[in-house]
């Protein structure tokens, strides 16, 4: 059966909880449309968190990669288009505070997504579900890790569907936090949707 490993994010910033590290721990070991689910939750740090992801790419072996991200403020699901070779933002949960520097120094200024994020946005919205492409993941460290992922399956010309997905806020979350949210089962669900689309990829 083909593996896609999902990862999510630990709590961050002011984010009590964080919708994604709940989705990955859900659906991790999970059979869907067959593919088999590996939850990875990665840390908030721009030090630890692409070589986590890197760790897992190798010990996985995935047929396709999706990394997820809360984007609290956001009202739709954005699969995002492009990964830029920037780290910038507030501090990670470590206390580090990146100024533009370069994720990779000799790296290309950006990487596109290679997972079918139309047919996600086509998919989710046939199933009542808000969505659209994304074309900013931001410097923090969700395109730290989308970046990460897509430059060492470049390097090791790997041929596998990789990029990230940035999803709402829950409204568990939204209780603390004043952001537009969904249910969390609806969250969970689109993803399930979007995994569903991996057969569409290039």
């Amino acid at each position: 059966m083909k593996k896609v490993l999902l990862t999510g994010f630990e709590p961050f910033l002011d984010n009590l909880i964080n919708p994604t590290e709940d989705i990955v721990q859900a659906l991790h070991q999970e059979n869907l449309n067959g593919w088999e689910i590996i939850g990875e939750v990665i840390p908030v740090d721009f030090h630890l968190a692409g070589e986590h992801l890197v760790e897992n790419i190798h010990k996985v072996q995935p047929s396709a990669i999706i990394s997820l991200g809360l984007a609290a403020g956001r009202n739709r699901i954005t699969p995002e288009r492009i990964a830029i070779n920037c780290n910038e933002g507030p501090k990670d949960n470590q206390g580090y505070k990146p100024d533009g520097e370069k994720i990779i120094d000799d790296g290309p200024d950006g990487y596109f997504s290679t997972l079918p994020i139309k047919t996600m946005v086509k998919e989710l919205e046939n199933n009542g579900i808000p969505a659209k492409i994304s074309n900013t993941a931001g410097a923090y460290v969700c395109n730290h890790v989308m970046y990460r992922a897509l430059h060492e399956i470049q390097q090791k010309k790997l041929d596998i569907p990789s990029g990230f997905i940035h999803i709402p806020a829950s409204h568990k979350l939204a209780l603390t936090n004043a952001v537009p949210s969904f249910a969390q089962k609806d969250l969970q669900r689109a993803i399930e949707i979007c995994i569903g689309c991996l057969d569409y990829a290039n």
